[in-house]
């Protein structure tokens, strides 16, 4: 193995050839006065911000639709873009809707994401919106392109506007309530409501005109966006739908045979049975990885680097029997390996990944990290333990390693430190020389100075929040994805700009583009 982590490529892929920062702030959270966080004004400021403070990568979760959960990780479909997200701004000044229109959605709160009130209220302005466009299809071409140039450059784009048509009209059931011929996908088309598989269209149509156009606003401005990407499918998905034969489920039956999780460890006795079905990796193999690789190629339409979730699983993952309620039931097999991302890496040499490897893993999951020439990830908050031999304590860091303060499922760093025992604070103002007066600042910027190529601080370490901004509690089904921002907390974010574009410099983390 070289130097540097990888064994069969001599360098990190080129988005990591240089020191850098990110920021993780997923969409739902940026102000807005429709109930949640979007792709509008906030996002573009967000992104000035960013480029202001040389800030070279915005991280953000999955941008999918979502369902049951509110969870941007169980997705109706892993190629559509999330509907909520939209800027409904823009479509009052197209007079594709009325601002009294949208009173019930300026009528949510704007401290946190009601997602029931959102969903009751959303869809009665979309469908509005969606009926003033069926008489001027045209109205929106010039921002974003011709619709029909649209639905057929997108081959998801089909299952998954009839996947959502046939939901409605079973009142939401899971596919695997449905009518057998709908289940097993054996309807004629003409079955099917036109105006409800446009209306999906229509709203996928917005999302992406929206969401490419902010993209390449931020490209253009020295960021790159870097997306993440469940391994599993959601059970309740177009992917799983339309697409059975690639999934282990009992033939016939629509009901899955074994599913996704992970077994008793440390910080879960119980296990994870997280109910995502597993791959029939032999179907994906015997289809030359077809599938994976349009999903991927998807995401890296709406990305341009993309962090893969639970990467352990391609090397051997948890099995479950669906017969089963305990995780503790399952069973390690083994994963495609090497031979998925030897085809992954022939269809995208530039090797625009990087792999989620946290946890309790395994040298064969680092030796398969390495082969196929991805960078790991590592998490400040799981360094403090008192083990000096601990792979997340700076010293132990490797250059193949994006170094994060905290993820989306962990707390912020302030309501970190203020819920771990004494003897962990110690070691942390012990390990960094700090008092701990503001522990978020004090992590990051000693983040900075460590060898790792990307560092990435959430948004709210750089408030210094406490756990009242925390995103997502892993386990617990309530109370999740709701965290926004304040307009206040936005201009205290983009006053540390010019401190933040500082820090940078001087560890050698502004691109050369600013520099220049």
């Amino acid at each position: 193995m070289s130097n540097n982590g990888y064994s069969h490529y001599s360098s990190m892929p080129d988005w990591l050839s240089n020191r850098a920062l990110g920021v993780l702030m997923h969409p739902t959270s940026f102000p807005c006065s429709y109930g949640i966080g979007s792709i509008g004004k906030s996002s573009y400021q967000f992104v000035d911000f960013l480029s202001g403070s040389g800030v070279q990568f915005w991280q953000t979760c999955p941008l999918g639709p979502t369902g049951y959960g509110d969870s941007p990780y169980q997705v109706f479909c892993s190629s559509a873009g999330n509907p909520y997200l939209i800027d409904w701004d823009e479509l009052v000044e197209c007079n594709l809707i009325n601002e009294s229109d949208l009173e019930g959605l300026r009528s949510l709160p704007q401290e946190f994401v009601n997602y029931g009130y959102l969903y009751e209220r959303f869809f009665i302005a979309a469908r509005i919106a969606h009926s003033n466009f069926q008489k001027h299809s045209d109205i929106l071409e010039s921002k974003f392109g011709c619709y029909e140039d649209f639905l057929k450059s997108h081959t998801w784009l089909k299952d998954y506007a009839e996947y959502q048509t046939i939901k409605s009209f079973h009142q939401n059931d899971p596919w695997w309530k449905w009518k057998a011929d709908f289940r097993f996908c054996t309807y004629e088309e003409s079955e099917l409501d036109p105006v409800e598989i446009d209306f999906h269209c229509f709203l996928q149509y917005i999302f992406w005109g929206q969401w490419l156009r902010l993209k390449q606003y931020a490209n253009e401005n020295n960021v790159s966006i870097l997306g993440d990407l469940p391994i599993y499918a959601a059970p309740d998905s177009s992917d799983v739908w339309a697409n059975q034969k690639l999934f282990l489920l009992n033939e016939n039956e629509s009901s899955f045979q074994e599913l996704a999780g992970v077994p008793p460890d440390y910080f879960n006795q119980d296990g994870q049975l997280w109910g995502n079905p597993l791959y029939n990796w032999e179907s994906h193999k015997q289809q030359n990885y077809s599938w994976w690789l349009e999903r991927l190629s998807s995401q890296l339409e709406l990305f341009d680097v993309l962090r893969i979730d639970h990467f352990r699983a391609f090397h051997d993952f948890w099995s479950i029997p669906s017969s089963s309620m305990n995780a503790k039931d399952g069973i390690w097999k083994s994963g495609p390996g090497l031979d998925f991302w030897e085809k992954v890496n022939e269809k995208f040499p530039s090797r625009p990944f990087l792999a989620e490897d946290l946890g309790l893993i395994n040298e064969g999951v680092r030796d398969l990290r390495n082969h196929a020439g991805l960078p790991g990830m590592a998490v400040l908050q799981f360094a403090f333990d008192g083990d000096p031999e601990n792979l997340y304590l700076p010293h132990n860091l490797l250059p193949s390693l994006v170094l994060y303060l905290g993820t989306h499922d962990n707390d912020t760093t302030k309501g970190w430190y203020d819920s771990v025992p004494e003897e962990v604070r110690s070691n942390f103002r012990s390990y960094l020389s700090v008092s701990a007066d503001c522990p978020s600042w004090d992590l990051l910027r000693y983040a900075l100075r460590t060898v790792s190529p990307l560092v990435v601080v959430p948004a709210q370490d750089l408030l210094s929040l406490g756990s009242e901004a925390r995103l997502n509690c892993p386990g617990e089904a309530e109370g999740n994805w709701q965290w926004r921002s304040t307009k206040e907390e936005m201009s205290n974010l983009f006053a540390c700009a010019k401190y933040l574009r500082e820090q940078s410099k001087i560890t050698g983390r502004l691109s050369k583009a600013i520099l220049a």
